[in-house]
């Protein structure tokens, strides 16, 4: 018998964009489940947005150069 190959290239993309979506969709889920906290809330209101972004902006930074290797 013959094996069918379930994925050729348009499916190996789809897969990709599908793992992308799902990837982002459990992301907006977690930050939402973690801001909902009343004293995670509080933490980030007397922090500042501004200076949580500046302080991941490096790790992002690091990531970015280690995928690109």
């Amino acid at each position: 018998m013959h094996e069918v190959q379930l994925l050729d290239d348009d499916g190996d993309s789809r897969r990709d964009t599908i793992l992308l979506v799902g990837g982002v969709a459990l992301m907006v889920v977690g930050a939402t489940l973690v801001l909902s906290n009343r004293s995670v809330r509080k933490y980030i209101g007397q922090a500042g947005v501004t200076d949580l972004v500046l302080a991941a902006f490096p790790d992002l930074e690091r990531f970015l150069r280690m995928r690109a290797m």
